[in-house]
């Protein structure tokens, strides 16, 4: 029997365990709020709101990334860093689905496989930070810790934890899923119209020209396919499209984990797939305990450090039934370290047979500080970790199945190098992130033909 035909029978549902047993436990990055009794009333409030994604919707997501642990997929998984309030508009919601649209058809067609689509967005309001505190000036102010939580700006009353904020990041991230939605069965991602997904800045960009040759070529299969059979090719029409975010602000998640009719146990109804970072991976901590009892497909942070004993650990507390597309391990090491740190851990989960899909984070592991004081990230460290991650799962006999990335559809320069060859006198000029630099579209674009490059079964079109 493989993986993907394993009767849901078989995975039991674990034992003391629910929506709130993660406040047994240590809890870590979460806010402290000034006022609990505000808190409480705003999680009452949030656990009455309708869910943001469905039960079913999840399923069929777990059951596309099983077959990317079985090579039939590839997953592409992008969006902001972090999401703010601001953000919440048409024109920048549309732009980062045309750049994910287009890497997934560089993709599709490079690979020869399905692309599982996943955003980072629709509810990444939250993010860790390395300390409670921010001192400017003398004055010592809480960190910013998203939009979820308080607001940017340096002030006492921006940075003061506010619960109505999880009311707004719910809000904000039902009408960006709507909107994405909305786009998506109205025929947005249709191949017949791939000019939907143009951004008109970059009509000039130096690898527009080999992205819009593919779709030409994309667009002549499709034709061929319609000629032959007489009929419309419909399922290039519309794409399932996923979202994603942290798992960060467990009061959040929490007043969205819920039970549904007609499927078994407990689903965190406020994305498709959460994953835990470094910083709250911890086996005895309350990020951990949340993620073992949903039926989401979840995925976890590996960094530098991490000892291969309590990785194993760590999948066997969050995959007790060694399910197929339950677990993904996203590893980010950082160009210079990913040589050294990743191999022992893909021989310790290919030793014991952990049904896991490895994807690869080339961004976290390789963010700095410029002289002028920008944080950034330099595109050839972000290609070298992407090539040698290709290549480590390969010599290790494991499988690279899918790329999380930051990545925006804007014009930005927060990233150096790539197709302009971004210097740091050119971060000045549009550097928009309020938390981590991200790709613009031509970097995007360059990670997804490198891809193709590496592991594509086929030339591109000349």
């Amino acid at each position: 029997m493989s993986a993907l035909e394993r009767p849901l029978e078989a995975v039991q549902h674990p034992e003391n365990w629910a929506p709130d047993s993660w406040r047994a436990y240590p809890a870590m990055q979460q806010p402290h709020y000034p006022d609990p009794i505000a808190l409480k009333a705003a999680r009452s409030e949030l656990a009455s709101l309708p869910p943001l994604v469905t039960s079913f919707e999840i399923l069929a997501l777990k059951k596309q990334l099983a077959e990317a642990q079985e090579g039939k997929r590839f997953l592409l998984q992008g969006g902001d860093c972090a999401e703010s309030f601001s953000d919440c508009e048409s024109g920048l919601i549309s732009n980062r689905l045309k750049v994910l649209l287009q890497m997934s058809v560089v993709l599709v067609y490079g690979l020869r496989m399905p692309v599982v689509r996943v955003g980072r967005f629709a509810g990444q309001y939250a993010k860790p930070r390395s300390a409670d505190t921010e001192v400017k000036d003398g004055i010592e102010l809480p960190s910013y810790r998203g939009d979820i939580v308080n607001s940017p700006e340096f002030t006492e009353t921006a940075r003061r934890p506010d619960p109505q904020r999880l009311i707004a990041a719910h809000s904000r991230s039902a009408m960006t899923m709507n909107f994405v939605r909305s786009l998506i069965d109205g025929g947005f991602a249709d191949l017949h119209h791939p000019e939907y997904w143009d951004l008109g800045w970059v009509g000039h960009s130096p690898l527009a020209e080999e992205y819009h040759r593919m779709v030409r070529a994309i667009g002549d299969g499709v034709r061929f396919m319609e000629t032959l059979s007489g009929e419309a090719v419909h399922n290039v029409r519309r794409v399932d499209f996923y979202t994603s975010h942290e798992a960060l602000l467990l009061d959040y998640e929490e007043a969205l984990t819920r039970q549904v009719p007609r499927h078994w146990g407990w689903f965190n109804l406020s994305t498709h797939y959460p994953w835990i970072g470094m910083r709250t991976a911890a086996l005895d901590g309350a990020h951990a305990e949340h993620m073992r009892g949903i039926r989401n497909p979840i995925a976890v942070k590996v960094g530098p450090g991490v000892k291969s004993d309590d990785l194993l650990r760590l999948v066997d507390h969050l995959n007790p039934e060694n399910e197929a597309g339950r677990l993904t391990l996203i590893h980010r090491m950082g160009a210079g370290k990913i040589a050294v740190e990743l191999p022992k851990h893909l021989e310790a989960v290919r030793r014991e047979g952990k049904r896991v899909l490895w994807v690869a984070d080339p961004m976290h592991g390789n963010t700095e500080s410029t002289s002028n004081g920008f944080k950034t990230r330099r595109f050839d460290n972000i290609r070298s970790e992407l090539d040698q991650s290709f290549d480590l799962h390969a010599a290790a006999g494991t499988r690279l199945g899918g790329v999380h990335l930051e990545l925006t559809g804007e014009n930005v320069t927060e990233c150096l190098g790539g197709a302009r060859e971004l210097t740091e006198g050119d971060l000045e000029r549009a550097y928009r992130s309020t938390v981590d630099p991200r790709l613009n579209y031509e970097q995007s674009l360059e990670i997804a033909l490198l891809i193709v490059r590496k592991r594509g079964v086929q030339s591109l079109p000349a």
